[in-house]
């Protein structure tokens, strides 16, 4: 489990989740394990978890323990899925919406740039859009948009126009195919940063994961008790947003609404009112912490 992934801001998350030995728990982002594994530390005999993600190579880093219950599922059906299982209510909620080393390190999945693998990228390999039939088949206009949303990307029109000649003369399969496609638009100076940002769009676009996080988030609402905490963990600025805005308002669009007394009507008190950020220690321990950002609301 140490391999698959080294969980970012535990010891905050974990005590900013404020957990109730008895509570009932769900971590939307199992992962390796690592954030879980702590909540159960934590939880009594008769406190509940329920882990989910939907890539069943995470199944492996299950632990054995009765009060876990792994679910095979996008967060985006978070309500339901807990439903299927009884519960209509939890205690507190925590998702680290950061891709696990074992994706990046597992070359065969596609999503890091490193090597040559299939452009897949899905995190459900059950079906689905993969990379490659996004950048082979999205117009020009659409893959400029993804990159430019999902990548914050500059002169998005010159690479969307630079995989557009490239999949004119054959279709791009490959994470090395791609590399070369945009190679011409590549700056030379940060071509990591660059290639990192591109992989990132497409990662995010093939996963659905703005909207994911999105219906995640609202459906929060539904399945917390009062008193019960939200933790969210993001690592880009579209996400972060997303989540400020809900955190402060109760929706994803930031709209704070009104009483008829013109009093704000939001369903959350923030409980971090800036970003928790690693510390250098940790940055330093794993270099992949370095754009993460913790914010936690709980439930009026």
């Amino acid at each position: 489990m140490s391999n698959y992934h080294t969980p970012v801001l535990l010891k905050e998350a974990i005590e900013l989740l404020d957990i109730k030995p008895d509570g009932v728990y769900a971590d939307l982002t199992f992962g390796g394990g690592g954030h879980s594994r702590r909540i159960l530390e934590c939880l009594g005999e008769n406190g509940r978890l329920y882990s989910f993600d939907q890539d069943s190579d995470t199944k492996a880093n299950a632990p054995e323990d009765s009060r876990f219950n792994y679910v095979e599922s996008n967060f985006r059906f978070l309500r339901s899925a807990l439903r299927l299982r009884g519960v209509t209510e939890v205690d507190g909620i925590l998702a680290d919406l950061g891709v696990s080393s074992h994706h990046f390190d597992a070359l065969p999945r596609g999503f890091s740039f490193r090597g040559e693998a299939p452009l897949d990228m899905r995190m459900n390999q059950r079906g689905g859009e993969t990379a490659a039939d996004v950048v082979n088949n999205r117009t020009e206009e659409q893959l400029a948009t993804i990159f430019s949303q999902y990548g914050e990307l500059d002169t998005t029109w010159k690479i969307a126009a630079c995989i557009a000649r490239a999949r004119a003369v054959k279709p791009i399969t490959t994470t090395a195919e791609l590399v070369a496609a945009v190679a011409p638009c590549t700056p030379k100076k940060d071509e990591s940063k660059f290639l990192t940002k591109l992989f990132q769009a497409l990662r995010i676009e093939v996963n659905g994961e703005m909207e994911a996080l999105k219906m995640a988030l609202e459906q929060s609402l539904k399945v917390l008790k009062p008193g019960g905490r939200l933790v969210v963990i993001s690592y880009h600025s579209l996400e972060d947003r997303i989540v400020k805005n809900f955190i402060r308002s109760g929706n994803t669009e930031g709209k704070i609404k009104k009483d008829f007394f013109g009093r704000s009507t939001t369903p959350l008190t923030v409980v971090t009112r800036k970003a928790i950020v690693p510390t250098a220690e940790e940055i330093e321990a794993n270099p992949r912490s370095r754009s993460a950002k913790m914010r936690v609301a709980e439930k009026l």
